[in-house]
């Protein structure tokens, strides 16, 4: 082996703030050392800082903003989370807003005061300039979620008859560009999109020839009115890097970049995880104390009148519990057994919805498939089960009753966890918002009841 050794990062420390940053920057703030603070943050992309804000208290964040004199980054504010984007907001001098949003993307700036308040919006707009601020209020005129809400104005548009030559003399003569594109847009002589050209292309093409002999197959357009998860959809589904996006009458009237899209998929994906959890979409470790009540308190009281329903028919054997009180021994294994099987086939079934991949033509395959698994794990669980039970308890009948409903449970969680979802799909319901109570609900009444029921019959 090599004298020399290679310290390797662990993965959950890359692209984190450095160990100690944080107590830095608060030393800093404390001892009001403004030239040591810019020292600490100058080096930091804006989402390291914005990750920063919001690891910290809000006292400790109105310090740090007074004290910081090179003001905020307006791809800072972009980057916090939305329910620190108002208290910040609300916080800064006239002077730094204006600063930090100035020099912001349309999109970004759209972002950025979708969700304030009407004061907070207006503090923003009034600190652009006349043309940003119709390109963000026109913007804001779209609905929300839309993919009107999710372009930039700002874009490289010529004529569909041009060739390279033109396009970069163009280019070179315009005093701004768009801060990142990926296409030059090709339009005909009503503004109707016909085509793009990657830089690529553009660049290592002969002078003249034609934009048109160039042209990218990958070409499609967005409407505007179109919901912004099904824009992320298309990105990924057909691998865009940017789109045009068009109005009722197929006029451009933006673009679409993979990062904006990128950014709706990850939404999307948290808000299913929080909600597949039964906690708020919005919530954060920033919140407070209060607003996280809020957000998780319906979900618990969902769950206590589904506990109360098992409740209900676990009092329906109360008879037969006392007599034999292995039952309540192993009923927490029948149901915790089948909420974890119907969490499994819930979360596939959740995921596979809002990727498009469970469609129509594939679910009663998908449904056996699903079937078909709980069925053989339900039998493998159901013999090792009933081994357990006949040597804890040493009655065999017991062992049986619990291998049997263990093979009802498992087989009902999957048939739930992948058609629940569907329907409530199907009726307009978030599938992963309300999908976990119903399939909890019924994993633990079916399992209860199959198990209590066969004890009722067979061992009474």
């Amino acid at each position: 082996m090599s004298d020399e050794q290679t310290t390797v990062e662990t993965p959950e420390e890359d692209y984190a703030l450095e160990r100690g940053l944080v107590g830095d920057v608060l030393d800093a703030v404390e001892q009001a050392d403004a030239k040591a603070l810019d020292v600490l943050l100058e080096p930091l992309h804006p989402a390291d800082i914005a990750d920063l804000l919001e690891q910290i208290s809000g006292a400790e964040r109105r310090a740090l903003l007074s004290l910081w004199s090179t003001g905020l980054d307006g791809e800072v504010l972009s980057e916090l989370e939305e329910n620190l984007r108002e208290e910040v907001i609300e916080f800064l001098p006239a002077h730094v807003l204006t600063d930090a949003v100035r020099d912001l993307e349309s999109d970004d700036v759209v972002d950025l005061v979708e969700d304030l308040e009407d004061d907070q919006q207006e503090k923003i707009l009034d600190a652009l300039e006349e043309a940003d601020r119709v390109a963000v209020e026109q913007a804001l005129s779209y609905p929300e979620f839309s993919a009107g809400r999710l372009m930039q104005r700002e874009m490289v548009v010529v004529p569909e008859d041009w060739n390279v030559g033109q396009t970069i003399d163009f280019m070179r003569e315009q005093s701004e560009l768009p801060e990142q594109f990926y296409h030059v847009i090709l339009v005909d002589p009503a503004y109707h999109p016909v085509g793009y050209v990657t830089l690529g292309k553009l660049l290592s093409s002969p002078r003249i020839t034609a934009l048109k002999a160039i042209l990218e197959d990958s070409f499609r357009t967005i409407p505007v009115s179109q919901p912004e998860e099904d824009v992320a959809y298309a990105f990924n589904q057909y691998h865009l890097i940017s789109a045009p996006v068009v109005d009722e009458d197929e006029r451009l009237v933006g673009v679409i970049t993979i990062d904006d899209a990128m950014a709706v998929l990850d939404e999307e994906a948290e808000e299913d995880i929080l909600r597949l959890a039964g906690v708020g979409a919005e919530e954060s470790v920033s919140d407070r104390t209060l607003e996280t009540v809020r957000q998780r308190f319906p979900w618990l009281f969902v769950n206590l009148i589904t506990a109360i329903l098992a409740s209900v028919v676990i009092a329906q054997f109360e008879d037969i519990l006392a007599q034999i009180v292995a039952l309540a021994v192993l009923m927490p294994i029948v149901a915790s057994m089948g909420g974890n099987a119907g969490t499994q086939s819930l979360t596939v079934a959740v995921r596979a919805i809002a990727t498009k991949d469970l469609t129509g033509s594939n679910l009663w395959r998908v449904v056996r498939r699903e079937v078909l698994s709980g069925l053989i794990n339900g039998l493998i669980f159901a013999v090792i089960m009933g081994i357990v039970g006949v040597i804890w308890f040493g009655t065999p009948l017991l062992g049986a009753v619990i291998a049997a409903a263990m093979v009802v449970n498992l087989v009902v969680a999957a048939l739930a966890g992948i058609l629940i979802p569907v329907v409530l799909d199907k009726i307009g319901v978030d599938p992963a918002l309300a999908s976990g109570a119903f399939v909890t609900t019924v994993t633990d009444v079916v399992g209860f009841f199959a198990f209590l029921g066969l004890a009722a019959l067979y061992l009474v």
